[in-house]
């Protein structure tokens, strides 16, 4: 296995592994390492099926079925299908996940995520280039660059996370085929609390765990200040110096870490640009600081 670290300082590519073959356990180890250290690892070239792609992601903790997944793999359910494509009778064949803008996925979850993992089928491309890039912002560097007061001022701060707000803003955009949440999807993910800084299970360090995309206020202070603390922390967020986009490849398997990160899919292809991935979402519900011992 080669890993080869990007410029951006976030993100990493694989090379020299088959990830439809069982790691081993010196390259589950390593693997785990890698996600800690750079945060996004692209493992180019891959052919998985929904068979494969589960059993890799199940490899790093349980895999999630969403509560809103309406497209999914035969007999996988936690394998998702994110698609502009449709079937020959006109049938969505995927949920879209671009335009989102920037979060962290299960950060609305009591049980939040170590990681997603995307494996892509078809790639939109324009003019030979391919669009609909995914991006990511690193949140171990965005915690380190804070200043002390803030810091200060946000250790032991929790704040409400809600998947309503995600999910309402994601009906209204052009071409969303969303419903409205039913009142059972709606109980299964209640609002809940989050620490503001996390300890991270893999590296051991500090990360700023909060995102534009779910986070609500912050418990225990009054509307006015939590407004403006959330409003400098995003703003904080979005440097560019904590800035990695990847351009998406047909095989490539994508790994980001989902507490050390901040994604967002990039919707700047048309329903004519056909893109089809799949995708599994792994559970942060193992000792990965063990693990990776």
């Amino acid at each position: 296995m080669r890993i080869t670290p990007n410029n951006a300082g976030l993100g990493a590519r694989v090379e020299g592994i088959d990830l439809s073959r069982a790691l081993s356990p010196e390259d589950f180890r390593t693997v785990l390492r890698a996600l800690g250290q750079y945060g996004v690892l692209c493992f180019p070239g891959q052919d998985l099926d929904a068979p494969a792609l589960s059993g890799f992601g199940s490899r790093f903790g349980e895999l999630e079925v969403n509560v809103a997944n309406l497209f999914h793999a035969e007999g996988h359910p936690e394998v998702m299908h994110l698609s502009n494509m449709k079937d020959a009778a006109g049938k969505p064949l995927g949920l879209s996940d671009a335009g989102q803008g920037w979060h962290t996925d299960m950060s609305y979850s009591k049980e939040i995520a170590l990681a997603n993992v995307l494996h892509a089928k078809r790639v939109p491309r324009r003019d030979g280039k391919p669009i609909g890039c995914t991006q990511f912002r690193n949140m171990h560097a965005a915690y380190d660059d804070l200043p002390a007061e803030v810091k200060q001022r946000i250790e032991g701060r929790t704040a409400i996370h809600d998947f309503a707000k995600f999910w309402d803003m994601m009906r209204i955009r052009p071409g969303s085929i969303r419903g409205p949440l039913t009142p059972e999807q709606r109980a299964k993910k209640p609002p809940v609390s989050q620490p503001m800084v996390r300890q991270h299970p893999i590296t051991g360090r500090k990360v700023l765990y909060c995102n534009s995309g779910y986070a609500m206020f912050v418990e225990g202070m009054d509307r006015a200040e939590s407004d403006a603390l959330l409003d400098y922390l995003f703003r904080h967020q979005a440097q560019e110096k904590f800035f990695y986009e990847h351009e998406w490849n047909e095989g490539d398997v994508l790994m980001w870490d989902n507490i050390g990160t901040l994604h967002n899919a990039v919707a700047d292809y048309g329903p004519d640009e056909p893109r089809f991935i799949l995708r599994v979402q792994v559970m942060a519900n193992l000792d990965y600081a063990a693990l990776a011992a």
